[in-house]
């Protein structure tokens, strides 16, 4: 870009003429003006000349900076939506109502052998979650193999797991599987707590059991033994060993079963075989596909589902027999009327389930699993 140079004309001009009246004998005060005059114009069209100037390398550098910039933003967009896609990923394979009711139950049964609050010191809250930790990790070890083994059915199944629908690869699944069960046993042998390491040893050898496709094994084939590994580690595991892990391992208290220990593990005798009965009612279309024998394929969706109503109903009227017989008023209240309101729920839903819509009973399903949750929350108070 060029710039008008008439000021600089102007002032060699000026100069000339103040030379010449300045050999004549002086100027006049109308010549002074004019050149002074002449001068401003000239600084005004430097200062204008510097200014455009300086715009123009300041857009140069912005434009540059933009230019720059914009890869870098695209790429830090780009990382964090596949970041967000994968960590939904994980979720979804880590089967969360699983992880939810591992981790509501494992605290339940840790405060049935707290005596007093004086109990609640940092040491509990150090064992507990010692026991959480390596127990979450190995039930996202036992699903995941699940998935592993199902990916074919899953797709009939439950398309929007990650194996299932490509969102996760085979060998990603490997990986996280196998950190999982490595990362859980660490932590069960560096804790030193027999009860505790003992649950995810019993957890690792039903888990594997029940989904790897070997002979003798892939159990989840068979009804009965597929029921039998989800009672024993839910209704068994989970009540006796973390309550012997904080009792004795914690606490340092010599063992002794409890009123409340024997509700639990009878009670969750009742719910972990309704949870390994009512899980294949919505998935009935894959398990014929691929020969699963479950209750649901050999009996049929309906009768499987008023039987689980049905023995959820006998146990929610045992609990309320038990919590009568409580000589601790508060706890007899919260028993009887905790577990008059889980049966009321449970029953009226029930009602209105469409045992052809495969959303209909899957969200009944899930009600179980909150329902699930909800009597961890009671069972401490059974005393």
């Amino acid at each position: 870009m060029s710039f008008p140079t008439d000021g600089a004309k102007l002032i060699s001009v000026n100069l000339s003429v103040m030379l010449c009246y300045s050999s004549s004998g002086g100027i006049s005060e109308a010549t002074k003006k004019q050149i002074h005059h002449d001068s401003r114009n000239h600084e005004s069209i430097t200062t204008i000349r510097s200014h455009v100037i300086t715009k123009k390398y300041q857009l140069g550098a912005i434009y540059k900076h933009e230019y720059a910039s914009k890869p870098e933003d695209d790429y830090l967009t780009s990382f964090l939506n596949v970041l967000s896609k994968q960590l939904e990923a994980f979720y979804l394979f880590s089967r969360p109502h699983t992880v939810i009711g591992t981790v509501i139950g494992i605290v339940s049964v840790s405060l049935l052998p707290v005596e007093t609050i004086a109990d609640l010191t940092p040491t509990f809250f150090m064992g507990l979650l010692k026991a959480l930790v390596p127990s979450i990790l190995m039930n996202i070890y036992i699903v995941g193999l699940n998935q592993l083994f199902d990916v074919e059915i899953d797709k009939v199944n439950k398309p929007d797991l990650p194996l299932a629908s490509g969102a996760f690869s085979m060998s990603t699944g490997i990986t996280i599987v196998t950190a999982s069960l490595l990362m859980s046993f660490a932590m069960g042998i560096i804790f030193k707590s027999p009860p505790l390491f003992a649950s995810l040893l019993v957890g690792f050898l039903l888990g594997s059991a029940y989904s790897i496709d070997l002979p003798f094994l892939r159990w989840k084939r068979h009804a009965v033994l597929a029921a039998t590994c989800i009672l024993i580690v839910r209704a068994v595991v989970v009540q006796l060993a973390y309550f012997l892990h904080m009792q004795n391992h914690v606490l340092g208290r010599p063992v002794m079963i409890t009123k409340s220990l024997v509700f639990a593990a009878a009670f969750m005798c009742f719910f972990s075989a309704v949870i390994a009965l009512f899980k294949d009612i919505p998935d009935v279309d894959g398990d014929k596909e691929f020969g699963i024998q479950s209750f649901s394929v050999r009996l049929g969706q309906e009768r499987v589902f008023w039987l689980c109503v049905n023995m959820l109903t006998l146990a929610y009227g045992a609990a309320v027999v038990i919590g009568a017989s409580s000589s601790f008023l508060p706890s007899k209240l919260v028993t009887i009327l905790g577990h008059l309101a889980l049966a009321s729920s449970l029953l009226v839903r029930a009602q209105s389930v469409d045992l052809a819509s495969k959303a209909s009973v899957t969200s009944f399903y899930m009600l179980i699993w909150k329902l699930f949750y909800a009597e961890y929350f009671l069972i401490p108070f059974v005393r």
